[in-house]
């Protein structure tokens, strides 16, 4: 796996916290899991008022996190590809429809790298090579950073909790209680299929599907019958507004947050897979942040060398 975008490290406690979270499940794979909870009738049974189709559940997940323009956040993440881990420590800002910022930082509060995508221009600085990388803000440049293939867009959704539809028309999309979940799946272009697992909130089980609050619980598209990625979200919990930005020298005035009061639960985890992965543990979380501007874009920083980054270079 390529981790030439960060700092290399004399061990592992160079580049991580002293406690990293390890799925409970860490031993048992999805199907596995799966299996066994079949086996043993451990599966709810669906809510009394369940969703007529699948557009009618997709509307509902999309109502749910309507209050949300974005995501302010601090994680853990690893990055895992056969033997090879990284684990790193992140400061991230991701607004919709498709803006992202990251920045990894070491645990002694050390900026290794910062990526910045605002829609048009992708930019990576990279802090060992002192190298500065820019292009266009594509699934393929923003994956020098994720390592799974995962759009901007797509990604800004899945970090809020929501999970990114494909374009279908009416016919093509087909809803199912399994296991204890609805199964939406999706027919697209160009032989694209996308399944995603929702579950209602457990305090609205009992309510009638129009009031049923959501939670995206996995994601998984294909093309042409082989998977791109998939993303798990776990440990849901609810998040609050981010505060005002306020100048602590009292020059400027406060900057508000971005979009309205927003309470909706957000993944404690995010677990994307590709060819490895990639596993983000929320320590904290806020809607709608305060914005600077600027804070999608950098620039080059002096003694830097600057190379262009396409899709295949």
């Amino acid at each position: 796996m390529n981790f030439s975008w960060l700092p290399t490290a004399s061990s592992d406690r160079d580049l991580t916290v002293s406690r990293v979270f390890r799925p409970r499940l860490l031993a048992l794979t999805r199907r596995t899991l799966i299996a066994a909870l079949a086996l043993s009738g451990c599966y709810r049974g669906p809510p009394a008022s369940q969703f007529p189709s699948a557009d009618a559940a997709l509307e509902r997940m999309h109502a749910t996190y309507a209050c949300s323009r974005g995501l302010q956040g601090e994680a853990k993440v690893e990055f895992a590809r056969g033997v090879g881990r990284m684990r790193v420590n992140m400061l991230y800002i991701a607004m919709l429809p498709d803006q992202v910022r990251f920045d990894v930082y070491s645990q002694l509060g050390v900026v290794l790298s910062t990526l910045t995508s605002d829609g048009k221009v992708f930019a990576l600085r990279d802090f060992r090579e002192k190298q500065h990388l820019y292009g266009p803000a594509s699934a393929c440049n923003v994956e020098r950073f994720t390592q799974v293939p995962v759009p901007p867009h797509a990604l800004t959704q899945l970090l809020r909790g929501e999970a990114p539809v494909l374009v279908h028309g009416p016919s093509t999309a087909s809803i199912a209680w399994e296991k204890g979940r609805y199964l939406v799946t999706i027919s697209g272009k160009h032989a694209a299929r996308e399944e995603i697992e929702l579950e209602p909130a457990p305090a609205d089980w009992a309510l009638p599907w129009q009031r049923q609050r959501l939670r995206v619980r996995q994601v998984l598209v294909e093309q042409q019958g082989i998977e791109l990625w998939s993303a798990e979200l776990d440990g849901h919990v609810a998040a609050s507004t981010a505060r005002p930005r306020v100048d602590p020298d009292g020059l400027a005035a406060p900057i508000p947050p971005s979009g309205p009061p927003c309470g909706a639960e957000v993944p404690r985890v995010v677990r994307f897979e590709a060819d490895g992965r990639v596993t983000l543990q929320n320590q904290e979380a806020f809607h709608n942040p305060p914005l600077i501007e600027g804070v999608f874009s950098q620039q080059p920083s002096p003694g830097f060398s600057v190379r262009y980054a396409s899709c295949g270079g």
